[in-house]
């Protein structure tokens, strides 16, 4: 029988487009873009309007577009290696506007719970807080809706050069109660949950840390394989390093087929005293599992450290390594989403 896709008639490149973004579309873009709150304030100031989103599909695809294009241009030239560098810069933009808007998101938050906190039954005071409400609310529309395509660009991104994406910095009543004053206390509440959601990863703890040096990352991916198939909903908590083992771990825990949340536990003030305090805070974290790489002094006593707790311990050593000639990352199969390969599904597709 014959698909949707394949049955549908193409008359024009408009219609090849709004098939190839149908085929891709996912339930995030849907929940960011396609059930926008009725009214919305896009600048502060601004009243309230009936404001449309982006459509979610057409958002979705080009916002894959950008980042593959920019690797399909550089392929095969003398610019490839400066693809990651430039896709990087792509993604970071849409993390930077991201954390501004959750700024003000936060900067408005504190101010509806002043209101709250000092409720004036007057109009003039309902209308204040309820246009503060709606500010808020469209304000959290616009960062979840940036922060969806940054994902996706960042899976794009991973996708295309095999290793994750990640920023340079950091890793979200009364009787005498008035309608407007009850809406604002919900959207705290709502917003609370949503920010401890996300910051604090469900799950059972898997402590991994290894050196800056470490090449070989099969005999790393087939142990981090074995722990999940043991921990299904583990969450994977490294010492943070953007380059070796450490790297090599969040490279496998951005895999399509892992999906799992990743916490960088790295060194964090000054001191001869911070990594022991950072290794003893690891153990503090009731972890299920470590996996640990041979490396300097702070590895070893890692290891003590874990293994006084009881953690179970599963340790390789840098002679375990096979010979530093072995293949690189896999790189993802990019889902065609490069402008040649777009247009071969789209191709096969009509």
């Amino acid at each position: 029988m014959a698909s949707k896709a394949q049955s549908r008639r193409v008359s024009s490149l408009a219609d090849l487009k709004e098939l190839y973004a149908e085929q891709i579309a996912t339930p995030e873009f849907q929940a960011s873009f396609g059930d926008p709150i009725p009214l919305s304030i896009v600048e502060p100031g601004e009243e309230p309007g009936e404001h449309d989103m982006p459509n979610p599909f057409a958002a979705q695809a080009e916002c894959g577009g950008i980042i593959a294009a920019i690797f399909d241009l550089f392929a095969g030239t003398r610019l490839e290696p400066l693809a990651p560098e430039i896709a990087w810069g792509f993604v970071n933009s849409f993390h930077f506007v991201a954390t501004k808007l959750e700024r003000r998101e936060d900067s408005l938050a504190s101010e509806i719970g002043d209101m709250v906190r000092r409720p004036d039954m007057s109009e003039v005071f309902s209308s204040q807080l309820e246009e503060k409400q709606l500010l808020c609310r469209s304000t959290t529309e616009q960062r979840d809706a940036i922060e969806c395509m940054r994902d996706y660009a960042a899976e794009m991104y991973r996708a295309q050069s095999g290793w994750p994406w990640s920023p340079a910095r950091g890793s979200r009543a009364s009787s005498a109660s008035t309608a407007s004053v009850i809406a604002a206390q919900d959207v705290l509440r709502e917003r609370a949950l949503a920010e401890r959601e996300k910051h604090v990863p469900q799950g059972p703890i898997v402590v991994f840390s290894g050196p800056a040096q470490w090449h070989d990352w099969e005999m790393l991916w087939r142990k981090l394989d074995e722990v999940h198939a043991r921990v299904p909903h583990m969450t994977l908590v490294t010492t943070g390093q953007r380059k070796g083992a450490d790297a090599i771990a969040a490279a496998w825990a951005a895999r399509a087929d892992a999906r799992v949340p990743v916490v960088a536990y790295g060194l964090y003030g000054t001191g001869k005293k911070t990594a022991f305090t950072r290794n003893r805070k690891l153990a503090e974290l009731k972890p299920v599992e470590a996996v640990l790489c041979e490396g300097s002094g702070l590895q070893a006593n890692l290891y003590q450290t874990l293994r006084k707790a009881g953690v179970p311990i599963h340790a390789f050593r840098k002679v375990d390594q096979a010979p530093d000639t072995q293949l690189p990352l896999p790189r993802p199969a990019a889902r065609g989403f490069g402008r040649r390969s777009q247009a071969d599904q789209l191709s096969a597709a009509a």
